[in-house]
């Protein structure tokens, strides 16, 4: 009864509220309005309370309101640096821009109410009136001390020291995760404590390790996991499940990998007959292991995916199975689960069954290697390891090269998505950084994971069940906009459309490819693009130009690949699509939104902690200086970019005197001299400063009279 009085003073606050407009209400006068009797007046307060702590109603001086009378709305604080932050509403999930001295000392995750500000950028800005929620405002920094006290200066948030209540053991110098522990009114009055402690901040590793715990990435598994791992390695493979399984152990498979992987969760098989080929992905049956609501299977879902960082690997799955029972190591027989298609000579897939198999690989297959035998430059040595496995590896390049040939007919755009690899020393540091090459073999692997990929989205869309798929949408119109601006600014020609499609960002591409804008262009392509997501919709890939695409061909390090494997499997095991529908509706769209967020936070990981070490590189070659590209232009400087893939600012500090002017994105212009810093442009400059703890790199410009 008490909660349903509550709900019925919800609706008259809110009532009255909006027919006052503008017009603050006194809470005696709210109470008179919505016919309170005292021995209601305990619900009334409670409605009342719950509508001011969702931001719904607010109150100042006059009286209270209804927020939205006003402009103001909810919102998280999705991310903070240290002059500016951001909000994402919670009516629309639109970006709203927060300048620093209008955050009211917010941290990421706290829910705030806020209005609009005029903008001086033309996107939506705003300010925070009121914290509504706050979170547990974890962050990280670097210890510092002066005049007996402890600070710490954080990567983020703010430039100025926080107060330091308590260090737990952290000394001067350490890179640690702290928290909140008394707020003020702005970020310069809050105090923190010491969470975790890493090391000193002058090394990646330990700044890599402040990053994962910060994003709540665990790099031990819980003692129920290891154990349940341990009992299903331990019991291995029965002779009656390979029974039950159809048995290619005798068929050539084998897997390409990089030579340092131990996850190895696909292998290839192919054949050509007088019809067609016979193209085998066989990919490890981790379903068969990780039972649903089994301990295993909530921890992989709460991981989401492995995340890959230098010479690391956090894996969604213990070792025992990740690298063990469930990797598709040489000579040992695997459970698999095999798509085998019939693809044409013109590269058409003309069908395609779904199997659940016995396999075992002939030999673990490296890039390098298989990259050698196909430019003809591989040794004795390499051609006796895969003596048995040459023919195939011939054919295996005939039908990608078919495949690739159809991916860029159909309008795929070829962007490109450099890599970094990182040296590590045995003393775990970064001595070296360079551009991470794909050859022909990543090219195969890649064409006939697509392939199968494909299959599986066909599969669960033909069959009308609930599905994991992982789409890709067109690109905003705002985006499109942006990067036709910049082309425009550019003088870069392109072709006109009403709506873009996927050939015109290829047309644009491909014309820049050889010349030394394209690495700009191909940057600012990518940036276009939306993200690619999981959804239970089949919606479609933009930029492979598919109408069917899912992940299949990665369940022990992807947890919608595991989804798809076990709806699949059920399938058939023999079970109808109401009976699918009634069992995995719910599951398929908590994993495909849990997914997504979780390859969210797993890149957000992987590019801070590959900053760190960039930076730690970087340390070492201070003073010295390096060929590079301007890759974007701001109102604070400009970004360059090294072959090594190495990224830093020039600051405008770090340029000649004088009074600079931005044209947005393209060009930034001393107004007396005239020189301009172009996007694109190539230069000379100095290494002058490498912050490892916050992962960032400075340059300045070489003059040409040095």
């Amino acid at each position: 009864m008490k909660e349903e009085m509550k709900e019925v003073f919800r609706k008259r606050i809110v009532l009255f509220l909006q027919k006052a407009g503008k017009k603050c209400m006194v809470p005696r006068q709210l109470e008179a309005k919505c016919h309170v009797k005292g021995k209601d007046l305990a619900s009334f307060k409670e409605a009342l309370a719950e509508l001011k702590k969702q931001g719904i109603v607010s109150e100042n001086r006059r009286g209270l309101f209804l927020s939205s009378a006003v402009g103001a709305y909810s919102a998280k604080v999705a991310r903070i640096n240290k002059t500016f932050g951001f909000l994402t509403r919670l009516d629309d999930n639109s970006e709203v821009f927060v300048p620093g001295k209008y955050l009211m000392g917010a941290m990421p995750g706290d829910t705030v109410l806020a209005r609009p500000i005029p903008s001086r950028q033309g996107g939506a800005e705003g300010e925070v009136i009121k914290i509504l929620e706050e979170s547990k405002a974890q962050f990280t920094g670097v210890v510092l001390k002066e005049d007996d006290k402890y600070f710490i200066l954080p990567d983020t948030i703010m430039k100025s020291p926080i107060l330091l209540e308590k260090t737990n053991g952290a000394e001067v110098g350490d890179k640690v995760l702290a928290e909140i522990a008394h707020r003020g009114l702005r970020h310069s009055e809050h105090t923190a404590k010491v969470v975790s402690a890493y090391g000193s901040s002058m090394k990646a590793s330990a700044c890599a390790q402040s990053v994962l715990e910060l994003h709540g990435v665990c790099t031990e598994f819980p003692l129920e996991v290891s154990d349940e791992a341990k009992r299903i390695e331990h019991k291995g493979i029965t002779p009656e499940e390979i029974s039950r399984r159809e048995d290619l152990r005798d068929t050539l498979i084998f897997t390409i990998d990089g030579a340092d992987t131990k996850d190895i969760d696909d292998a290839i098989s192919l054949s050509k007959t007088e019809t067609c080929y016979k193209l085998g992905v066989h990919i490890a049956d981790v379903s068969y292991y990780v039972r649903p609501k089994s301990a295993l299977d909530n921890e992989a879902f709460d991981r989401g995916t492995s995340v890959y960082y230098a010479d690391r690997v956090v894996p969604m799955l213990p070792k025992e199975l990740s690298n063990g029972i469930c990797s598709l190591n040489p000579n040992e027989d695997r459970l698999a689960f095999s798509c085998l298609m019939d693809i044409s000579f013109e590269g058409k897939l003309l069908n395609y069954e779904f199997k659940k198999t016995a396999i075992r690989s002939r030999v673990k297959g490296v890039y390098t290697e298989i990259n050698a035998i196909l430019d003809g430059s591989a040794t004795d040595e390499i051609k006796e390891k895969y003596k048995d496995c040459l023919d195939t590896i011939m054919l295996m390049q005939e039908l990608a090269s078919i495949l690739t040939a159809n991916k860029i007919r159909r309008g795929a755009p070829q962007i490109e998505t450099p890599e970094s690899k990182l040296i590590i020393s045995e003393d775990d540091i970064c001595i070296g950084v360079k551009n991470k090459e794909r050859g022909k073999s990543e090219l195969i692997i890649e064409e006939f994971m697509l392939m199968a990929n494909q299959s599986a989205a066909n599969f669960g869309k033909l069959n009308e069940i609930p599905f994991v798929y992982r789409i890709h949408e067109e690109p905003m119109p705002e985006k499109v906009q942006t990067l036709i601006s910049n082309l425009d600014k550019m003088g870069i020609k392109y072709p006109h459309f009403d709506e873009i499609k996927p050939y015109h960002i290829a047309q644009i591409i491909e014309k820049q490819r050889g010349t030394d804008m394209f690495p700009v262009i191909n940057n600012m392509a990518l940036r276009s693009m939306a993200k690619a997501k999981y959804s239970t919709e089949p919606v479609g890939h933009f930029g492979l130009v598919l109408s069917d695409y899912a992940h299949f061909t990665s369940p022990i390090r992807r947890y919608p690949d595991l989804s798809i494997h076990r709806i699949m499997s059920d399938m058939l095991e023999g079970a109808t699509a109401e009976m699918i529908k009634k069992k995995y509706t719910e599951f398929a769209n908590v994993s495909a939104n849990h997914s997504t967020d979780a390859e969210l936070t797993a890149m957000t990981c992987e590019r801070e902690c590959e900053d760190c070490y960039k930076a730690e590189y970087m340390s070492g070659h201070i003073g010295e200086d390096f060929d590079a590209i301007i890759s974007s232009v701001t109102d604070y400087g400009f970004y360059v970019e090294l072959p090594n893939t190495v990224e830093g600012l020039v600051h405008i500090d770090a340029l000649p005197h004088g009074t600079y002017d931005c044209d947005g994105f393209i060009t930034l212009t001393e107004s007396l001299s005239g020189k301009r810093y172009r996007v694109g442009d190539r230069l000379k400059v100095r290494c002058i400063k490498a912050d490892v703890s916050g992962g960032k790199v400075d340059f300045s410009v070489v003059s040409e009279n040095e």
